[in-house]
């Protein structure tokens, strides 16, 4: 069973740090005026894991932090990730 604990733990680090570049990414495309990567992309980061580095990125690179349905989102979406990993967790230990 501790095996899948560093597998997940692993997979959430990996998908923070993609999170993070792929705001990073996005700023600096948009500084740049070239293609950028769409908005469901970043959202799509952030639903896979990614929601802690996606909303790190928006207020480290300044990036979306206009966009309300960023500001709402990504921190819901985090939210909703760690209350899903509580009840995984309580539900593995037999404590639901």
């Amino acid at each position: 069973m501790e095996h899948w604990l560093w597998i997940g733990s692993g997979y959430l680090v990996i998908m923070n740090i993609i999170g993070l570049v792929v705001m990073g990414l996005d700023k600096s495309k948009a500084k740049r005026h070239v293609w950028r990567i769409p908005e469901k992309t970043l959202f799509f980061v952030s639903l896979l894991g990614g929601s802690i580095g996606t909303w790190a990125g928006m207020y480290l690179f300044r990036h979306k932090t206009k966009h309300w349905y960023f500001v709402i989102g990504m921190p819901l979406i985090c939210v909703l990730q760690i209350l899903a990993g509580i009840y995984v967790s309580l539900k593995m230990k037999g404590g639901l």
